[in-house]
């Protein structure tokens, strides 16, 4: 029991930021509370006194907020955090170094008694607040499941699943093509502009190099992963930002509508005509060298 309350202790430490001591961590963190109770809950259902492992299961959820059945099977060095709203159904067998977070439900879509109704969980699984895992399916080692997922079907090893109902959109270290058709995309060189090119995308005779490289740096404090290590609320900080996707995006447009307008302007002065308003006042030398470029 000491062997046990010391290792979730420790990996309490590891994981979460917020943790000082171990002290604070022992009389002030729910989630190690439910844990070390369900233990004797779970000893008592064993040993068939069912109705005393319901009642110890009782009070642990009255004075944690974390709803475990003593039939449940929790492994070593399970991390729930914070717990508030955690439901963990009798037939959930959840693995080594778990991590589960708020509001997470590991509950079951069957009413049959004695079957495996709830979900295995396998080790160093990580499941983000507010998801449902439903289902007597099995969640593969290192996992991640992202926050308000709804989980229905197995995820394999090493995936991470989003949305509703989740998808996979990672396996391990390499991109599904799903994963990699949301990367944000490289500005490319333009080709050569002259009298006789059509109207076509190009790129533009404004400088977007300042905003690429701030975007392509990324936050200051992001770290790459390689998808083994510990990521909080199953959030991996490598994925691709869909704030950056959109960034791209708009450049690349706006790049491809001021090129267009800018050989738009130079066909119509070659005819004769001048082109008023703002369009007119482009420096004759930034277009020749973009027509060199």
């Amino acid at each position: 029991m000491f062997n046990s309350l010391r290792e979730n202790i420790a990996c309490i430490l590891e994981r979460d930021p917020a943790a000082r001591s171990k002290l604070e961590i022992l009389t002030c963190y729910p989630g190690l509370h439910a844990i070390m109770a369900h233990k004797l809950a779970h000893r008592l259902w064993q040993a068939k006194f069912y109705w005393l492992g319901r009642m110890v299961s009782h009070l642990s959820r009255m004075l944690t907020g974390i709803e475990i059945h003593p039939g449940a099977t929790i492994g070593r060095r399970v991390f729930i955090d914070h717990g508030f709203g955690v439901v963990i159904g009798e037939t959930s067998e959840i693995g080594d170094d778990c991590t589960i977070y708020q509001g997470v439900t590991l509950g079951g879509t069957r009413l049959y008694k004695g079957a495996k109704r709830h979900p295995t969980l396998g080790k160093g699984v990580v499941v983000g607040a507010g998801a449902q895992v439903l289902g007597g399916f099995t969640v593969g080692d290192g996992a991640r499941i992202g926050s308000n997922a709804v989980v229905v079907k197995p995820v394999p090893a090493g995936a991470t699943a989003v949305g509703n109902p989740a998808r996979i959109i990672e396996v391990g270290t390499n991109d599904t093509a799903e994963s990699s058709a949301v990367s944000a995309p490289t500005l490319t060189p333009t080709p050569p502009v002259t009298a006789s090119t059509k109207i076509s995308p190009c790129d533009s005779d404004w400088d977007a190099a300042p905003i690429q490289a701030m975007l392509d740096k990324g936050p200051a404090n992001a770290t790459p992963t390689d998808g083994t290590g510990f990521n909080a609320y199953a959030v991996d900080p490598g994925a691709a930002d869909p704030l950056v996707k959109a960034l791209h995006e708009l450049i690349t447009h706006v790049s491809k509508q001021d090129a267009r307008i800018a050989h738009l302007c130079q066909t119509i002065e070659s005819m004769g005509s001048k082109v008023e308003g703002q369009a007119a006042k482009l420096d004759t030398q930034r277009l020749n060298k973009l027509i060199d470029e």
